[in-house]
C-alpha cells in the first residue's frame, strides 16, 4: 500500500500548501521565550499576548512576512560602565512567527504593563453558491 501525503491525496484538490504550511508550522521550533498566550475573544477574533518585560516599544517591530506575523525584539546593551555583581536579567533579542490563514488581519498592537498584545480579525467567508453549465461535446 502506498502512502499519500496530505498534499497529494486525490480528494483534496488545491492543498498543496496545506502541506507546506504544516512544515513551516513545525519549524517554528518550540523556544519557550518570550512566553505567550492565544486567546479568542469573540467568534472572529483573537489576541496574541507576548510578556515582554523590559523591551520598549522602540525595542519591538511587528511586521506581516509571507502569510505569517512576526515579531521581533531586540535590546540595547546599555551596561557600559556598569559594574554587576549578579547579572540574571539578559537583554536577548528574539523572534516569534505565527501563521496566519488566509482572511486574518492583523489590527492593532498595544503595549501594557510589560506585555504586547496583539489582535487578530477573521473576515467572514462569503458563501457562494456557483452553477455550472453544461456544454455538449
Amino acid at each position: 500500500m502506498t502512502k499519500l501525503a496530505l498534499g497529494t491525496h486525490p480528494f483534496l484538490l488545491g492543498f498543496e500548501q496545506l502541506e507546506r504550511l504544516v512544515e513551516r508550522t513545525a519549524k517554528n521550533g518550540n523556544e519557550g521565550y518570550p512566553p505567550y498566550n492565544i486567546e479568542q475573544t469573540s467568534e472572529n477574533s483573537y489576541r496574541i499576548t507576548l510578556a515582554v518585560a523590559g523591551f520598549a516599544e522602540g525595542d519591538l517591530a511587528i511586521t506581516v512576512e509571507d502569510s505569517a506575523l512576526v515579531i521581533r525584539g531586540r535590546q540595547s546593551d546599555d551596561s557600559d560602565g556598569r559594574v554587576f555583581l549578579h547579572r540574571g536579567i539578559a537583554a536577548r533579542q528574539f523572534q516569534r512567527s505565527f501563521v496566519l490563514a488566509d482572511g486574518v488581519d492583523v489590527g492593532e498592537a498595544v503595549m501594557e504593563n510589560g506585555l504586547l498584545h496583539v489582535d487578530l480579525t477573521r473576515a467572514e467567508p462569503e458563501r457562494i453558491v456557483q452553477t455550472i453549465n453544461i456544454k455538449k461535446g
